[in-house]
């Protein structure tokens, strides 16, 4: 299991160094927290952060969200109340979903944050140069894992998508393949991001086994998206879930 941002080994760095990676995390204020209006705004500055990464994140949340809107509008519902249970462990799905991808965007600003910070150490002398490399290294592998955790919550939510759509509220399908469309946005976008951040890893044993299982991922969620849109477009309901 690869480490997540936030539990870096810095042991090989100096302490004026850890200090100035571990600032990022408290001067860059939460992304969550803010406006609908605020955040586009932020986006279309000229600061790199938030970036695509974020965005990717984000499109996740609104797809998650979705998911819970159409569960919601499925339970108690006397047409649908054979599907009950399985809206029911959508929803919780879609809920922890949403949680979770909301974290990761501002996960995805506050990587970006240490690996500029990284790249900015001072490189005058040899010892500071290995420093410097080594937290170049150590933050390019979060910058790589917080996108790699996207898509892999992109094909868990796809798969409670997948598993409500013909079982739940018909008025609201679309909104399941709009879920769907921006389930699988985010997990591309989200595999960008990954991709472009592996070469400054420097350990191509792990870039390769990561590329691996991105390119799984997005497989099975293309898949997925393409049941969704055929299951939407036939207009109809399926059969319960097998218990």
């Amino acid at each position: 299991m690869w480490a997540f941002a936030g539990r870096r080994n810095h042991n090989t760095l100096g302490v004026a160094q850890r200090a100035t990676i571990e600032s990022m995390d408290q001067t860059s204020p939460s992304l969550a927290h803010l406006t609908l209006a605020d955040f586009t705004e932020r986006l279309a500055s000229a600061d790199p952060v938030p970036g695509g990464g974020s965005a990717a994140a984000l499109a996740g949340t609104m797809a998650a969200s979705l998911v819970a809107m159409v569960a919601r509008l499925s339970i108690d519902r006397p047409k649908y109340e054979q599907f009950r249970q399985g809206n029911e462990r959508a929803l919780n799905e879609a809920d922890a979903a949403r949680a979770r991808l909301l974290k990761l965007t501002d996960d995805d600003a506050a990587a970006y944050g240490r690996y500029s910070a990284a790249r900015q150490l001072p490189r005058e002398t040899e010892v500071e140069q290995r420093a410097r490399d080594e937290a170049s290294r150590v933050a390019a592998r979060e910058a790589s894992e917080v996108p790699l955790e996207v898509v892999r919550e992109c094909a868990r939510l796809l798969g409670a998508i997948e598993s409500i759509v013909g079982r739940s509220n018909v008025n609201a399908a679309s909104d399941l393949e709009v879920a769907a469309r921006l389930c699988a946005a985010a997990a591309r976008g989200a595999a960008a991001n990954v991709a472009v951040n592996l070469p400054q890893v420097g350990d191509e044993r792990y870039a390769g086994a990561t590329m691996a299982e991105v390119g799984g991922l997005i497989h099975t969620i293309e898949r997925s998206v393409a049941q969704v849109v055929q299951q939407v477009a036939s207009g109809g309901l399926r059969h319960p879930e097998a218990t």
